[in-house]
């Protein structure tokens, strides 16, 4: 005995022959959607059209969803003025593209002791890309590295859109 619907609606409880019959006439497959129901509840339907259906709403959920990258820029305590400008112009481009960016600045040897520098320098890309972007991890010395990430700002524009 099985519990079954067609076109959303209710039939009744039929032996599992009797449904299959009755799929067969309407031109439809026989679905088996609670097995654990008691008794268990088939549905009545295309079920090639639904599985289609099922696979084009997978492809716009895959479509609609972005996926964000970590981009890493990697500094040194002496790098000089334009070439930090470069480096802030590349980090520029990644947040435009909604990539999150990991500045990393690299302290070797002795380097160590200038870590005022490094969060200087930090300080520096900070302004310059605060247009563009917000700090989501503030600079932070681990080990011999001073790492800080920087997330895209979120504009007013987009979120009227979504």
């Amino acid at each position: 005995m099985v519990r079954v619907i067609e076109d959303g609606v209710q039939v009744g409880v039929m032996p599992l022959k009797e449904a299959l019959e009755r799929a067969q006439r309407a031109g439809f497959d026989l679905v088996e959607v609670a097995p654990m129901a008691d008794p268990p509840v088939c549905r009545i339907m295309d079920y090639g059209k639904y599985r289609y259906q099922q696979s084009k709403k997978l492809q716009d959920a895959k479509k609609s969803q972005s996926v964000i990258q970590v981009k890493e820029i990697r500094l040194r305590p002496k790098t000089e003025e334009h070439d930090l400008q470069v480096k802030i112009r590349h980090a520029r481009g990644f947040l435009e593209d909604k990539n999150k960016v990991k500045v990393n600045m690299i302290f070797r040897g002795r380097e160590i002791v200038y870590t005022e520098r490094g969060y200087e320098a930090m300080k520096v890309i900070e302004e310059a890309l605060a247009d563009v972007a917000m700090v989501e991890q503030p600079p932070k010395l681990e080990g011999r590295s001073l790492a800080m990430v920087l997330a895209p700002r979120k504009d007013k524009k987009e979120k009227t859109k979504g």
